[in-house]
């Protein structure tokens, strides 16, 4: 029998289908270039009755990268930058949640571990929890939202060319907006 305190507990899938993990950066410090993952999945453990208590674990492949230009997404794979032969993923692992409620609309911050290319840092994102739904098969599904900011040069991704007009080809900030939406999964 479930005690009160594992019932609250629930395991919810990320829906590929209705997720996105989006970047921004800047080119030739002119423009913003935007580019996205196709492929993602990962699970959160939810205590619903202490969402701080929550955890979340993401994996991203790599050479899923998608910025709109087959060159551009060509060089991004390369060693100079993901290096997606050696490091065919990227994955975030949740440490600790603050702030987080159980309400719609709530704001909270999930602080976890951010590796790339085998070189882990801890990222700070900015979440917000839409709600949660049922769609028309039956199952329950919950809609958050998440940003930061990183600089590239902390996982080691580094390549650049100077401008002559100063600044440099592509920016070491990096802006990441995530929109995902997670199924829950069945007990037992």
């Amino acid at each position: 029998m479930a005690t009160r305190e594992q019932a609250t507990v629930t395991k919810w899938t990320i829906d590929p289908a209705h997720t996105l993990v989006e970047f921004e950066a800047r080119h030739m410090m002119l423009t913003k270039v935007r580019g996205r993952f196709a492929d993602v999945s990962g699970e959160l453990i939810v205590d619903e009755a202490n969402p701080e208590n929550s955890r979340v674990e993401v994996e991203i492949d790599a050479r899923s990268i998608d910025t709109r230009s087959s060159d551009r997404d060509t060089h991004l794979r390369s060693e100079d930058f993901l290096d997606v032969e050696r490091y065919p993923k990227v994955t975030f692992r949740s440490k600790r949640v603050e702030g987080a409620h159980a309400e719609p609309g709530d704001e909270f911050q999930l602080i976890g571990d951010l590796t790339i290319r085998d070189q882990t840092r801890e990222v700070v994102l900015d979440c917000r929890y839409e709600g949660q739904g049922t769609d028309p098969w039956g199952g329950t599904r919950a809609g958050f939202n998440a940003t930061t900011k990183v600089d590239r040069r902390d996982w080691g991704l580094t390549w650049n060319q100077a401008l002559e007009t100063g600044g440099v080809l592509v920016s070491h900030e990096l802006k990441v907006e995530l929109e995902v939406q997670a199924v829950r999964q069945q007990d037992g």
